[in-house]
Protein backbone atom coordinates (compact mmCIF):
# COMPACT_ATOMS: atom_id res chain seq x y z
CA UNK A 1 0.00 0.00 0.00
CA UNK A 2 1.28 3.67 -0.90
CA UNK A 3 1.45 6.04 1.12
CA UNK A 4 -1.67 7.71 3.10
CA UNK A 5 -1.71 11.22 4.38
CA UNK A 6 -4.57 12.92 6.17
CA UNK A 7 -4.46 16.04 7.50
CA UNK A 8 -6.24 17.07 10.94
CA UNK A 9 -5.77 20.23 12.95
CA UNK A 10 -6.40 19.36 16.32
CA UNK A 11 -7.13 21.45 19.67
CA UNK A 12 -5.82 19.01 21.82
CA UNK A 13 -4.34 15.83 22.33
CA UNK A 14 -7.95 13.99 23.57
CA UNK A 15 -9.25 15.46 20.53
CA UNK A 16 -6.40 13.97 18.39
CA UNK A 17 -7.08 10.45 19.84
CA UNK A 18 -10.78 10.46 19.19
CA UNK A 19 -10.53 12.26 15.67
CA UNK A 20 -7.74 10.83 13.73
CA UNK A 21 -8.69 6.79 14.15
CA UNK A 22 -11.86 7.36 11.73
CA UNK A 23 -10.49 9.95 9.38
CA UNK A 24 -7.61 7.37 8.56
CA UNK A 25 -9.92 4.47 8.75
CA UNK A 26 -12.17 6.40 5.93
CA UNK A 27 -9.21 7.36 3.98
CA UNK A 28 -7.68 3.71 4.19
CA UNK A 29 -10.97 2.54 3.06
CA UNK A 30 -11.01 4.83 0.01
CA UNK A 31 -7.59 4.14 -1.09
CA UNK A 32 -8.51 0.56 -0.96
CA UNK A 33 -11.29 2.00 -3.27
CA UNK A 34 -8.13 3.00 -6.04
CA UNK A 35 -6.13 0.08 -5.75
CA UNK A 36 -3.38 1.99 -5.21
CA UNK A 37 -2.90 5.75 -4.25
CA UNK A 38 -0.04 8.12 -3.68
CA UNK A 39 -1.70 10.42 -1.09
CA UNK A 40 -5.25 10.72 -0.17
CA UNK A 41 -6.75 14.27 1.51
CA UNK A 42 -9.99 14.57 2.74
CA UNK A 43 -11.69 18.04 3.01
CA UNK A 44 -14.90 19.68 4.01
CA UNK A 45 -15.96 19.61 0.36
CA UNK A 46 -14.94 18.40 -2.68
CA UNK A 47 -14.11 21.94 -4.16
CA UNK A 48 -11.70 22.82 -1.10
CA UNK A 49 -9.77 19.52 -2.39
CA UNK A 50 -9.77 21.40 -6.36
CA UNK A 51 -8.56 24.95 -4.87
CA UNK A 52 -5.71 23.50 -2.65
CA UNK A 53 -4.47 21.10 -5.89
CA UNK A 54 -4.24 24.34 -7.68
CA UNK A 55 -2.59 25.87 -5.35
CA UNK A 56 0.00 22.93 -5.23
CA UNK A 57 0.35 23.30 -8.74
CA UNK A 58 1.41 26.78 -8.66
CA UNK A 59 -2.32 28.34 -10.11
CA UNK A 60 -2.26 32.09 -9.61
CA UNK A 61 -3.41 35.61 -10.45
CA UNK A 62 -3.06 35.48 -14.53
CA UNK A 63 -2.97 31.78 -14.82
CA UNK A 64 -4.90 30.29 -17.34
CA UNK A 65 -6.63 26.73 -16.38
CA UNK A 66 -9.06 24.60 -19.41
CA UNK A 67 -12.19 22.80 -18.39
CA UNK A 68 -15.39 21.98 -19.99
CA UNK A 69 -17.67 24.42 -20.55
CA UNK A 70 -20.59 22.02 -19.29
CA UNK A 71 -19.63 21.56 -15.66
CA UNK A 72 -20.52 22.80 -11.98
CA UNK A 73 -20.43 26.57 -10.91
CA UNK A 74 -17.87 25.62 -7.83
CA UNK A 75 -15.50 24.39 -10.44
CA UNK A 76 -14.59 27.90 -12.31
CA UNK A 77 -14.85 29.40 -8.65
CA UNK A 78 -12.02 27.93 -7.22
CA UNK A 79 -9.91 29.25 -9.91
CA UNK A 80 -11.56 32.09 -9.89
CA UNK A 81 -10.35 32.37 -6.22
CA UNK A 82 -7.28 32.16 -6.94
CA UNK A 83 -6.84 34.97 -9.44
CA UNK A 84 -6.82 32.39 -12.70
CA UNK A 85 -9.14 32.53 -15.69
CA UNK A 86 -11.05 29.53 -16.03
CA UNK A 87 -10.86 28.76 -19.95
CA UNK A 88 -13.55 27.08 -21.69
CA UNK A 89 -13.83 24.39 -24.15
CA UNK A 90 -17.00 22.59 -25.37
CA UNK A 91 -17.79 19.42 -24.93
CA UNK A 92 -19.03 16.25 -27.59
CA UNK A 93 -22.66 15.54 -27.30
CA UNK A 94 -22.25 12.40 -27.07
CA UNK A 95 -20.12 11.83 -24.33
CA UNK A 96 -20.76 15.12 -22.50
CA UNK A 97 -16.98 15.34 -22.22
CA UNK A 98 -14.46 18.12 -23.62
CA UNK A 99 -13.56 17.82 -27.61
CA UNK A 100 -9.92 17.54 -27.98
CA UNK A 101 -9.58 19.56 -30.83
CA UNK A 102 -10.58 22.28 -28.84
CA UNK A 103 -8.49 21.32 -25.62
CA UNK A 104 -5.37 21.60 -28.14
CA UNK A 105 -6.58 24.80 -29.51
CA UNK A 106 -7.34 26.46 -26.43
CA UNK A 107 -3.66 26.35 -24.94
CA UNK A 108 -1.39 29.45 -24.42
CA UNK A 109 1.58 30.34 -22.39
CA UNK A 110 -0.57 30.78 -19.76
CA UNK A 111 -2.14 27.24 -19.09
CA UNK A 112 -1.17 25.96 -16.20
CA UNK A 113 -3.57 23.03 -16.24
CA UNK A 114 -6.43 21.00 -17.70
CA UNK A 115 -9.51 19.55 -15.76
CA UNK A 116 -10.22 16.59 -16.98
CA UNK A 117 -14.04 15.64 -16.47
CA UNK A 118 -15.69 12.97 -14.99
CA UNK A 119 -18.99 13.10 -16.05
CA UNK A 120 -22.34 11.68 -14.89
CA UNK A 121 -19.82 8.66 -14.29
CA UNK A 122 -17.62 8.36 -17.52
CA UNK A 123 -14.44 9.63 -18.51
CA UNK A 124 -13.18 10.27 -21.91
CA UNK A 125 -9.93 10.73 -23.82
CA UNK A 126 -7.38 10.50 -20.69
CA UNK A 127 -4.51 9.04 -22.66
CA UNK A 128 -4.42 12.01 -25.27
CA UNK A 129 -5.60 14.57 -22.57
CA UNK A 130 -2.23 13.75 -20.88
CA UNK A 131 -0.16 13.46 -23.73
CA UNK A 132 -1.22 17.03 -24.40
CA UNK A 133 -0.39 18.10 -21.57
CA UNK A 134 3.02 16.24 -21.44
CA UNK A 135 3.52 18.07 -24.33
CA UNK A 136 3.05 21.47 -22.96
CA UNK A 137 4.19 20.76 -20.08
CA UNK A 138 0.52 21.34 -17.53
CA UNK A 139 -0.53 19.37 -14.59
CA UNK A 140 -3.88 17.64 -14.99
CA UNK A 141 -6.69 17.43 -12.97
CA UNK A 142 -9.63 14.58 -12.93
CA UNK A 143 -12.71 15.73 -11.69
CA UNK A 144 -13.83 12.65 -10.59
CA UNK A 145 -16.88 14.49 -8.40
CA UNK A 146 -19.18 11.60 -10.69
CA UNK A 147 -17.09 8.61 -10.58
CA UNK A 148 -15.19 7.39 -7.50
CA UNK A 149 -15.62 3.37 -7.78
CA UNK A 150 -15.99 3.73 -11.25
CA UNK A 151 -12.98 2.36 -14.06
CA UNK A 152 -11.62 4.13 -17.29
CA UNK A 153 -10.24 1.55 -19.12
CA UNK A 154 -9.74 -1.42 -16.07
CA UNK A 155 -8.12 1.94 -14.30
CA UNK A 156 -9.86 3.22 -11.11
CA UNK A 157 -11.26 6.80 -11.90
CA UNK A 158 -8.47 9.08 -10.86
CA UNK A 159 -5.18 7.38 -11.94
CA UNK A 160 -4.69 8.57 -15.15
CA UNK A 161 -3.43 12.14 -13.85
CA UNK A 162 -1.46 14.28 -12.16
CA UNK A 163 -4.06 14.41 -9.49
CA UNK A 164 -7.84 14.09 -8.81
CA UNK A 165 -11.00 15.37 -6.59
CA UNK A 166 -13.67 13.39 -5.52
CA UNK A 167 -17.12 14.39 -3.76
CA UNK A 168 -19.00 13.04 -0.89
CA UNK A 169 -22.33 14.82 -1.06
CA UNK A 170 -25.54 13.95 -0.61
CA UNK A 171 -26.12 12.65 -4.57
CA UNK A 172 -22.61 11.31 -5.30
CA UNK A 173 -21.64 7.75 -5.25
CA UNK A 174 -21.79 7.59 -1.52
CA UNK A 175 -21.95 10.20 0.81
CA UNK A 176 -20.86 12.07 4.00
CA UNK A 177 -23.50 14.41 3.76
CA UNK A 178 -21.03 17.30 2.56
CA UNK A 179 -17.39 16.28 1.79
CA UNK A 180 -14.81 15.69 -0.69
CA UNK A 181 -11.17 14.56 -1.05
CA UNK A 182 -8.14 14.58 -3.14
CA UNK A 183 -5.81 12.41 -4.50
CA UNK A 184 -2.08 13.05 -5.82
CA UNK A 185 -0.63 10.80 -7.84
CA UNK A 186 2.16 13.21 -8.88
CA UNK A 187 4.55 12.95 -5.90
CA UNK A 188 6.39 16.05 -6.60
CA UNK A 189 2.66 17.84 -5.37
CA UNK A 190 2.48 16.10 -1.88
CA UNK A 191 4.64 18.33 0.13
CA UNK A 192 2.79 21.67 -1.25
CA UNK A 193 -0.52 19.61 -0.41
CA UNK A 194 0.99 18.97 3.22
CA UNK A 195 2.08 22.79 3.73
CA UNK A 196 -1.41 23.84 2.45
CA UNK A 197 -3.36 21.71 4.73
CA UNK A 198 -1.88 23.49 7.77
CA UNK A 199 -3.49 26.41 6.95
CA UNK A 200 -7.28 24.43 6.68
CA UNK A 201 -9.88 25.57 9.27
CA UNK A 202 -11.44 23.52 11.78
CA UNK A 203 -15.13 22.82 11.66
CA UNK A 204 -17.11 24.72 13.67
CA UNK A 205 -19.24 22.88 16.93
CA UNK A 206 -22.46 24.47 15.05
CA UNK A 207 -21.66 23.34 11.73
CA UNK A 208 -21.25 19.35 13.20
CA UNK A 209 -24.10 19.32 14.94
CA UNK A 210 -25.66 20.72 11.93
CA UNK A 211 -24.56 17.94 9.55
CA UNK A 212 -25.92 15.41 12.39
CA UNK A 213 -29.49 16.77 11.95
CA UNK A 214 -29.05 16.94 8.22
CA UNK A 215 -28.04 12.86 8.74
CA UNK A 216 -30.97 11.94 10.82
CA UNK A 217 -33.53 14.24 8.80
CA UNK A 218 -32.30 12.18 5.46
CA UNK A 219 -32.09 8.74 7.38
CA UNK A 220 -35.26 8.59 9.25
CA UNK A 221 -38.04 11.52 8.17
CA UNK A 222 -37.27 11.14 4.42
CA UNK A 223 -39.05 8.60 2.45
CA UNK A 224 -40.79 8.10 -1.22
CA UNK A 225 -44.26 10.36 -0.80
CA UNK A 226 -42.34 13.70 0.41
CA UNK A 227 -38.53 13.51 -1.17
CA UNK A 228 -39.05 15.66 -4.01
CA UNK A 229 -41.14 18.43 -1.69
CA UNK A 230 -38.35 17.51 1.14
CA UNK A 231 -35.21 17.98 -1.80
CA UNK A 232 -36.63 21.55 -2.80
CA UNK A 233 -37.02 22.49 0.56
CA UNK A 234 -33.54 21.80 1.58
CA UNK A 235 -32.06 23.34 -1.54
CA UNK A 236 -34.29 27.01 -0.90
CA UNK A 237 -32.70 26.69 2.62
CA UNK A 238 -29.23 25.82 1.82
CA UNK A 239 -29.15 28.82 -1.29
CA UNK A 240 -30.41 30.97 1.61
CA UNK A 241 -27.76 30.13 3.94
CA UNK A 242 -29.90 28.59 6.14
CA UNK A 243 -29.08 25.21 6.39
CA UNK A 244 -25.29 23.72 5.36
CA UNK A 245 -25.34 22.58 1.60
CA UNK A 246 -23.45 21.85 -1.46
CA UNK A 247 -23.71 25.62 -2.81
CA UNK A 248 -24.22 28.61 -0.09
CA UNK A 249 -26.39 31.14 -2.15
CA UNK A 250 -23.10 33.70 -2.07
CA UNK A 251 -21.09 30.39 -4.02
CA UNK A 252 -23.74 30.60 -6.81
CA UNK A 253 -23.80 34.62 -7.15
CA UNK A 254 -21.26 35.76 -6.51
CA UNK A 255 -16.97 34.90 -7.62
CA UNK A 256 -15.57 36.15 -4.23
CA UNK A 257 -14.25 33.39 -2.06
CA UNK A 258 -16.76 32.55 1.15
CA UNK A 259 -15.33 32.60 4.47
CA UNK A 260 -14.34 29.86 6.12
CA UNK A 261 -14.01 27.99 2.64
CA UNK A 262 -10.68 26.60 2.73
CA UNK A 263 -12.14 24.17 5.52
CA UNK A 264 -11.04 20.48 6.68
CA UNK A 265 -12.96 17.02 7.17
CA UNK A 266 -14.65 16.20 10.85
CA UNK A 267 -14.87 13.05 12.51
CA UNK A 268 -18.51 12.69 11.84
CA UNK A 269 -18.11 13.13 8.11
CA UNK A 270 -15.47 9.93 7.79
CA UNK A 271 -18.37 7.96 10.33
CA UNK A 272 -21.36 8.51 7.89
CA UNK A 273 -18.78 7.87 4.74
CA UNK A 274 -17.33 4.51 6.26
CA UNK A 275 -21.11 3.89 6.99
CA UNK A 276 -22.46 4.25 3.05
CA UNK A 277 -19.22 3.21 1.29
CA UNK A 278 -19.94 -0.28 2.00
CA UNK A 279 -23.38 -0.03 0.12
CA UNK A 280 -21.41 1.20 -3.15
CA UNK A 281 -20.58 -1.85 -5.05
CA UNK A 282 -24.01 -2.88 -5.49
CA UNK A 283 -25.59 0.69 -6.00
CA UNK A 284 -22.98 0.62 -8.63
CA UNK A 285 -24.06 -2.33 -10.01
CA UNK A 286 -27.92 -1.36 -9.67
CA UNK A 287 -26.87 2.25 -11.42
CA UNK A 288 -25.18 -0.06 -14.70
CA UNK A 289 -28.46 -2.48 -14.49
CA UNK A 290 -31.20 0.62 -14.72
CA UNK A 291 -28.83 2.12 -17.58
CA UNK A 292 -29.00 -0.55 -20.04
CA UNK A 293 -32.74 -0.85 -19.19
CA UNK A 294 -32.86 3.00 -19.73
CA UNK A 295 -30.98 2.32 -23.09
CA UNK A 296 -33.15 -0.15 -24.82
CA UNK A 297 -35.91 1.73 -23.93
CA UNK A 298 -34.96 4.41 -25.78
CA UNK A 299 -33.25 3.25 -28.60
CA UNK A 300 -36.74 1.36 -29.40
CA UNK A 301 -38.43 4.64 -29.39
CA UNK A 302 -35.52 5.97 -31.51
CA UNK A 303 -34.28 8.64 -28.74
CA UNK A 304 -31.16 10.04 -28.14
CA UNK A 305 -29.63 7.49 -25.28
CA UNK A 306 -25.76 6.76 -24.21
CA UNK A 307 -24.18 4.81 -26.66
CA UNK A 308 -23.66 1.28 -25.69
CA UNK A 309 -19.31 2.09 -26.40
CA UNK A 310 -19.56 3.83 -22.94
CA UNK A 311 -20.67 1.41 -21.04
CA UNK A 312 -17.55 -0.55 -19.93
CA UNK A 313 -16.09 3.31 -18.82
CA UNK A 314 -19.57 4.57 -17.58
CA UNK A 315 -20.21 4.11 -13.73
CA UNK A 316 -23.73 6.36 -14.52
CA UNK A 317 -24.08 8.89 -11.32
CA UNK A 318 -26.59 9.73 -13.24
CA UNK A 319 -28.22 9.23 -17.15
CA UNK A 320 -28.22 11.87 -19.34
CA UNK A 321 -30.82 12.13 -21.42
CA UNK A 322 -31.23 15.59 -23.99
CA UNK A 323 -34.74 16.97 -24.66
CA UNK A 324 -36.29 20.05 -25.99
CA UNK A 325 -38.03 21.59 -23.58
CA UNK A 326 -36.64 20.17 -19.72
CA UNK A 327 -39.63 21.80 -18.13
CA UNK A 328 -42.12 20.35 -20.13
CA UNK A 329 -40.42 16.99 -20.21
Amino acid sequence: MSELYVTLTTLTTLTTNIVMPHISEFSKRIALGLKDTSAVFPYWKGRVALYALLKAMGVKEGDEVILPAYTCVVVPNAILYLGAIPVYVDISLDSYNMRLDQVKSAITKHTKVIICQNTYGLSTDLEELQEIAEKNNLFTIEDCTHGYGGTYNGIPNGLSCDAAIYSTQWNKPFSTGIGGFSLVNNKSLIHNVKELDKELIQPSFKEVANIKILYFVKRYLINQYNYWPMIHFYRWLSRNNLVLGSSSGGEISSITKPEGYFKAFSTIQAKEGLRNISKLSDNLKTRKESAEVYTEFLKNLGKNHVDNKWFSNHSFLKYPLLVNDRDEF
